[in-house]
């Protein structure tokens, strides 16, 4: 193995970032909008928790998601989607930009029935992993059905509670899960695991691997060090 003789006089974290900086531009793939926003923007909270309110859970933004959306399209656009499904409140941004590039409708779980809902409609109960409070959310019947084939998209995978949640919805509407869209997926949480094992294709466009230290490490991050 070639030694970087330079790397070699700076500090172990700098040759990390290095390391890495290397491997992104030149090792096959290039640098994502999306990863550097999760690395600058991102702040972990007791090395459990990563909040992204700069760009995505509070404030949004939007070009951001305008790609993001499309990379989803890229990724499934030969599926036959015919909805996008979602959870309120964060998943929404994602998967309306999702929706605009499909050109399908764009439909969101709601944590309380609405009083002028008076038809029938699905319900299961998510627990958030953040707020650490289990909700029971609703689709109406009428806008979710056997015809549909569903693209889910959310915000985060933790504990895949939430994507699980949909995929049961779905279930309920004998509607066909294509797959799940995740922004940001916490790597060392078991949400893909569950999810790959009830048998449905993830794709996570942003992977941490780690908040040790109340730091963002993305998967494989930790493996490019001179």
């Amino acid at each position: 193995m070639k030694v970087c003789r330079t790397c070699s006089l700076i500090d172990p974290e700098t040759r990390k970032e290095f390391r890495f900086f290397l491997y992104k531009n030149l090792g096959g793939f290039e640098v994502e909008a999306l990863e550097q926003k999760v690395k600058e923007d991102g702040v972990v909270i007791d090395e459990t928790i990563l909040k992204v309110d700069g760009f995505l859970n509070h404030q949004i933004d939007a070009k951001l998601m305008y790609e993001v959306g499309q990379t989803f399209y890229e990724q499934f656009k030969d599926k036959g989607i015919t909805k996008i499904l979602t959870i309120e409140a964060s998943g929404i941004a994602p998967a309306i930009m999702a929706a605009l590039h499909f050109d399908v409708p764009c439909l969101f779980a709601k944590k309380a029935k609405p009083s002028t809902l008076k038809d029938g409609f699905y319900s299961t109960d998510i627990h958030s992993f953040t707020k650490n409070k289990t909700s029971t959310v609703i689709v109406s019947e009428e806008f979710l059905g056997a015809e549909d084939k569903v693209l889910i998209i959310d915000d985060f995978l933790a504990n895949g509670d939430a994507s699980l949640g949909l995929y049961d919805i779905a279930q309920q509407a004998k509607a066909e899960t294509v797959g799940i869209g995740i922004v940001v997926e916490k790597s060392f949480q078991d949400g893909r695991q569950r999810s790959e094992e009830a048998g449905l294709t993830v794709s996570s466009l942003s992977k941490v691997a780690s908040l040790k230290g109340n730091k963002v490490t993305l998967l494989g991050e930790d493996e490019w060090i001179i």
